[in-house]
């Protein structure tokens, strides 16, 4: 069963969200540190501040109403979506999914212009928001490729596409191994491309660099990731206790993962951190660290791929053609790990030219 779903967070949590900052106890700092310990201390303050003071969740919340939100049980999951059917009763079903630290809220600005030509739906994975928390082992980006399976059949979509970044990107590919029949196309803005020693490619010195920083992230492995994938539950409980806490975690993946030339409002930003704040979904989100592993996600259906500047790693397009059909490759000057948030006017007509090259739009 669908059923619709309103957002409507009770205020005896927004008064406690405002308590718990107002009585926040600061570390100090290196005199002149920057961000070599870590994220400054004066723009973290900054943002609490605002976050305690100025920022209207329920402006904010009465915005995120206009839109068509439901719910459905899967696999023993409540599952959150937002569904915009296009005016084109013969557009072609496309589900966007978003990643870590992100949520439904980085489609926000693709929904007008890519709902020209799709009907979107855009889940909120299990264990984040709406979606979560989740209670039990094992969801992982197969097991949610199946679960978006079962709610596109749901919907009555029987030929569809789909998208998505981060953790999206894994989810969505999986999505085409689960559901070759149905998916058309999966269009991606992150794919991780390994060095493979065994390769017998010609490499550009672009794609060598490329490589060069992938060599180096595996060797250093970013402490936020070891952290979520080893002991989820662990960093759960400070994030879920401490809404400054909660609030650095995730400024800190944006401040180091977009384009500097990037416009993302600390509103756009609190309202995505509030969300995780607000469900207590740090632990269940961080989880999908913990449940997924890494290495190639196979993927048999056509596959688009855009690569942005800022990203935390750029594509190598040889050693992505040697493991998938790749139709369509677009590289870009601008934009980083959050393109649907960053650049959606780039990455709406990325998506929009990958399923028109397919025949599909």
């Amino acid at each position: 069963m669908i059923t619709p779903f309103h957002i409507a967070v009770p205020q005896a949590d927004l008064d406690d969200l405002t308590d718990r900052l107002s009585r926040t106890r600061w570390p100090n700092e290196v005199t002149g540190a920057g961000s070599d310990y870590g994220f400054p201390l004066a723009r973290l303050q900054e943002l609490a501040d605002y976050w305690r003071t100025g920022y209207d969740w329920r402006k904010h919340e009465a915005a995120l109403n206009e839109l068509l939100h439901f719910r459905t049980e899967i696999d023993g999951q409540t599952i959150h979506f937002v569904h915009v059917r296009s005016s084109r009763p013969d557009a072609l079903p496309l589900i966007l999914t978003h990643g870590w630290p992100g949520s439904f809220l980085e489609f926000l600005d693709v929904i007008e212009p890519l709902s020209r030509d799709f009907h979107l739906v855009i889940p909120s994975i299990p264990g984040y928001g709406f979606s979560g928390p989740t209670h039990e082992r094992g969801w992982s980006v197969d097991r949610i490729a199946l679960a978006w399976a079962e709610l596109m059949r749901r919907l009555g979509y029987e030929r569809y596409g789909a998208q998505g970044g981060d953790f999206g990107s894994g989810i969505s590919m999986a999505l085409g191994a689960a559901a070759p029949e149905q998916v058309v196309g999966v269009h991606v803005n992150y794919l991780p491309t390994r060095p493979d020693p065994s390769a017998e490619v010609d490499l550009s010195p672009v794609d060598e660099a490329r490589l060069q920083k992938v060599r180096e992230l595996m060797a250093n492995r970013p402490p936020y990731q070891a952290l979520q994938a080893l002991t989820p539950q662990t960093i759960g409980y400070a994030l879920t206790d401490s809404p400054v806490g909660q609030l650095v975690w995730i400024a800190e993946r944006f401040a180091q993962w977009t384009d500097p030339r990037s416009t993302i409002t600390d509103d756009r930003l609190l309202t995505g951190i509030s969300l995780y704040w607000l469900t207590a979904t740090a632990a269940s989100s961080a989880r999908l660290h913990h449940e997924t592993p890494r290495g190639a996600q196979p993927c048999p259906v056509p596959l688009g791929v855009a690569v942005f500047p800022y990203d935390i790693t750029q594509s190598v397009r040889p050693l992505a053609e040697r493991l998938y059909d790749v139709r369509h490759w677009s590289e870009f000057d601008r934009g980083g790990h959050f393109a649907a948030m960053e650049v959606p006017d780039l990455l709406a007509e990325d998506i929009r030219t990958f399923f028109v090259s397919l025949g599909e739009v």
